[in-house]
């Protein structure tokens, strides 16, 4: 595995140990990377996040010693209420790969956008419109449907989609579905666009507001030089 990679915001951290940031919403709004999962574990409730391993395979890489072999694993997270993390690492043994996509999903973790199909009538249920995910040959498509529909979906995108939030869906799907990677991250990547843009409920204006980081900048400065 390549060489963890410095924090480019170790500000954030400090803020949600602060107690600053309450919310993931606060982070996604100004979107600031997440370098440190401890800071999903602390801003959704104990008992929330869920995990689940999709799918894990050993991978053969070609080396002068011989053939070097190592396992991948994808990993899904989601607390089921509109946040969802997609984690894929390579490791050594089949703990230690395990183990990293855990971490990198928590990483990864984005919001995903619910919606009504009709009347908006009750919770948010579905999606509120059509998108697409693609990777690889795989393109998944996901499309609204009416409340009571249930997800109807193959069982690797219905896993995803439950730990999602989403209640009712119709999906359809492209490729060679069979490549199970390729299948969940496309799904991933579809929930993702679902934030790609403003629809006509979303444009009244809104006041602007500050970057946390700016905001608590005096905070952070006192908590460096301690």
């Amino acid at each position: 595995m390549a060489d963890a990679q410095p924090a480019e915001n170790p500000g954030l951290g400090r803020l949600v140990k602060a107690q600053k940031v309450t919310s993931l919403e606060e982070i996604f709004l100004f979107s600031m990377p997440i370098k440190e999962h401890q800071i999903v574990d602390t801003l959704i409730a104990e008992g929330q996040l869920h995990d689940e391993m999709m799918k894990i395979y050993p991978v053969q890489k070609a080396t002068s010693a011989g053939q070097r072999t190592r396992f991948k694993a994808f990993n899904v997270v989601g607390d089921c209420d509109g946040h969802i993390g997609i984690g894929a690492r390579v490791g050594k043994e089949v703990s230690l790969a395990i183990r990293a996509s855990m971490i990198a999903a928590k990483l990864n973790i984005v919001p995903v956008r619910r919606g009504y199909w009709g009347n908006k009538i009750g919770e948010p249920h579905t999606i509120p419109m059509k998108v697409t995910g693609k990777c690889g040959s795989v393109a998944v498509r996901l499309v609204p449907a009416p409340r009571g529909t249930g997800i109807v979906a193959a069982p690797v995108p219905k896993k995803i989609l439950e730990f999602a939030g989403v209640e009712d869906v119709y999906t359809s799907s492209r490729g060679k579905t069979r490549t199970h990677g390729n299948l969940i991250m496309a799904t991933f990547y579809a929930l993702r666009k679902t934030y790609g843009f403003l629809t006509p409920d979303l444009w009244a204006e809104t006041e602007p507001s500050r970057d946390p980081t700016d905001e608590h900048a005096e905070l952070l400065a006192e908590m460096t030089t301690a």
